[in-house]
């Protein structure tokens, strides 16, 4: 067998921009992380993340959300699909990066302790969408020093699974809105690569049992 046929499967699901898509691409390329990523989806049309991964050569998908809407079937419908399409190239580990939808047990009971979730806020803070616009007017109004982002195993919880890898983010008093975001995707973009090979470590050793986090990084 080949170092490539070697190499983990992963899945990506996206909904946006792809950046952080792109700094799991560039580490597969250069050998940080030994997995390549076999599958891109997008619930988007637009989402600039498809042709991230066309110009890498990798497969797509886009599947929304809307048809299922339109016809009156479930979102549990919807996940259960999408769990089908995604378990056909048989991913050994599903990175949810910018991905702007909640899935069901439907979608995560496929896959179990295989799916990681990126979000932009530290562990029991600022859940759900927009945590980077929470954080920073909570800032403002006093209420937190700093901010930060996570990696974590995604449950049906809303951002409450078990952490694989958290860093703290500062935010300063001269700083804006932009500023801020571009500190937090900076630091997005070390720890989802750091957080991916951790969990494939895990898989290794211990294929069934979720780990919790190694030691926090304080610094973007």
């Amino acid at each position: 067998m080949t170092a490539r046929a070697q190499r983990a499967r992963l899945a990506v699901l996206i909904s946006g921009s792809g950046t952080n898509l792109q700094a799991i691409l560039n580490a597969c390329a250069d050998g940080r992380l030994p997995a390549r990523v076999v599958l891109v989806v997008s619930n988007r049309k637009a989402a600039y993340g498809l042709v991230r991964a066309r110009r890498a050569g990798v497969p797509t998908l886009y599947f929304p959300l809307k048809p299922y809407r339109e016809a009156g079937r479930s979102r549990e419908e919807y996940d259960a699909d999408l769990a089908a399409r995604v378990a056909e190239h048989r991913p050994d580990l599903i990175v949810l990066a910018g991905w702007m939808h909640i899935l069901s047990p439907a979608f995560l009971d496929r896959f179990p302790n295989r799916v990681i979730n990126l979000h932009p806020a530290l562990p029991g803070m600022f859940p759900g969408t927009h945590a980077i616009e929470r954080a920073f007017e909570a800032f403002r109004r006093g209420e937190i020093a700093h901010s930060g982002c996570m990696v974590h195993y995604v449950v049906p919880e809303v951002d409450a699974g078990p952490v694989i890898v958290q860093a703290e983010v500062p935010i300063f008093p001269s700083d804006t809105l932009e500023t801020f975001e571009e500190r937090m995707h900076a630091t997005e973009h070390r720890i989802i690569v750091k957080a991916v090979a951790r969990a494939l470590r895990a898989q290794e050793t211990t294929p069934k049992r979720v780990e919790q986090s190694e030691e926090e990084e304080k610094k973007p």
